[in-house]
């Protein structure tokens, strides 16, 4: 009678692990935690969340495939445990089993939800994910938040340069990005990374990879189409 219930637990407590892996490496490639977190908690629950946020995420190699590991990994045991559990209570015959289950499934999750928001565990269990993601090669360390000081709603991402966007076919003097509130910290182009910072009479083309610092909505706004803004015409 108890297999159920330790089956549901088990899955539950690795359902929680998953999702702080995702949300860790999601953050690693350079996104705020809340955002991270935000986004490993949809994609593993499946409750497709669209936001501007999501866009930043599928419009990145490293955390669409994490993003898609989440999702595969959310829709396979929990549901079927969660059935199991459902079906044998269902054909117990005994009211005091049903009630004994119940009351060691509501107890083990308060301990396991407990325990998962203590400080120091979350610090611990982050630094073995962070030092194990960085091992397997999965994704690299950007610890953006300690030197930068991220808060919400900031973030380094990448962005590509499409034609007819903002920054397209403009020296960084013509589109002055940093009126917008986006820094550009790096250029690539051809798979290569210009050295330096990018100096204000660089010219950006279509296809390079900026590296950019900013607001999540700012950095999203710079891939959208440019109109620009008429000049006004004088009267006759």
């Amino acid at each position: 009678m108890a297999a159920p219930v330790i089956a549901l637990l088990v899955i539950a407590l690795l359902s929680l692990l998953v999702v702080r892996v995702g949300s860790t490496a999601l953050m690693m490639t350079g996104i705020s935690w809340d955002t991270a977190s935000f986004q490993a908690y949809s994609a593993f629950f499946g409750v497709g969340f669209t936001t501007k946020e999501a866009e930043l995420v599928v419009n990145h190699p490293v955390r669409r495939r994490i993003i898609r590991d989440l999702i595969l990994a959310g829709n396979v045991g929990l549901t079927s445990a969660l059935a199991t559990l459902i079906v044998t209570l269902l054909q117990s015959s005994s009211g005091g089993d049903t009630m004994l289950m119940l009351a060691w499934l509501t107890g083990g999750l308060v301990v396991m939800l407990f325990v998962s928001r203590l400080a120091w565990f979350q610090k611990v269990l982050d630094h073995l994910i962070q030092r194990t993601l960085e091992r397997t090669g999965m994704v690299r360390a950007l610890d953006y938040e300690l030197l930068l000081r991220i808060q919400h709603g900031y973030v380094v991402s990448e962005i590509e340069v499409l034609a007819g966007t903002f920054l397209a076919e403009r020296t960084l003097r013509e589109s002055r990005p940093w009126d917008r509130g986006v820094v550009i910290l790096s250029i690539k182009r051809d798979g290569h990374t210009q050295s330096g910072i990018p100096a204000r009479d660089d010219l950006i083309k279509p296809g390079d990879i900026l590296t950019a610092y900013g607001k999540e909505t700012d950095l999203l706004a710079m891939t959208q189409p440019f109109e620009p803004t008429p000049s006004p015409t004088s009267k006759s």
